[in-house]
């Protein structure tokens, strides 16, 4: 993240769906623009079919087509990312999680990261606990502690309108500008000052203040 106090976070929603219009776009975009209106923030949107088809094609990182390479590298420097998914078969999609196979796996280390879902019923809402936490927690990103699960049912098209999810919206922008400050202040390790791992040959987070 950029260190500087005056300069625009950067903030990249990326969404799992596979059409449009969308739940999982649109609850992406309404996180992150939640978010925005309490930091200075510039705001960048994908989604799959922005990456197809020829992200389902590639095998290396040197197959995606320029397409699908772009926001693959939108992710990587992102200064927050905000993500959402359709729930299929009790899990986040797999092209969603195609794309996060190409990531580098240092590049989210220490950077606030919003997981959220959206699904047909309430017996998926544990998929952002048991699936997309561990995701991010592999890359060691700062996963907000406040994630968002939304079924069918608390939308209006594809307008969120459910009282208790734009809730938990309001509360997890809130952590999430309240940690973007902390590190702009230095109360908090920012993605670069974070230290490097020897055993694992990645980055180990500090959150407790700078050593």
């Amino acid at each position: 993240m950029d260190t500087q106090t005056d300069s625009p976070v950067n903030i990249v929603a990326f969404s799992g769906n596979t059409h449009r219009p969308s739940k999982s776009r649109d609850l992406a975009e309404l996180i992150a623009r939640r978010i925005q209106a309490r930091v200075d923030a510039r705001l960048t949107q994908y989604d799959i079919v922005d990456a197809t088809p020829g992200l389902g094609s590639a095998l290396t990182r040197e197959q995606l087509t320029p397409e699908a390479l772009r926001i693959v590298e939108a992710v990587e420097n992102a200064d927050v990312l905000v993500v959402a998914t359709p729930v299929y078969k009790g899990s986040y999609t797999g092209l969603f999680k195609h794309l996060f196979d190409f990531v580098d796996m240092t590049a989210l280390v220490g950077k606030p990261v919003v997981i959220a879902a959206t699904g047909g019923g309430s017996r998926h809402a544990l998929v952002v606990e048991h699936q997309l936490r561990p995701l991010f927690g592999f890359f060691s990103a700062l996963t907000i502690p406040t994630s968002v699960y939304a079924e069918d049912r608390s939308f209006e098209g594809t307008k969120q309108v459910d009282p208790g999810i734009l809730a938990r919206i309001e509360l997890a922008a809130g952590q999430t500008a309240t940690l973007i400050r902390a590190q702009r202040l230095g109360q908090l390790p920012s993605p670069r000052e974070t230290p490097e791992d020897p055993e694992s040959g990645t980055r180990d987070v500090a959150v407790a203040g700078k050593a």
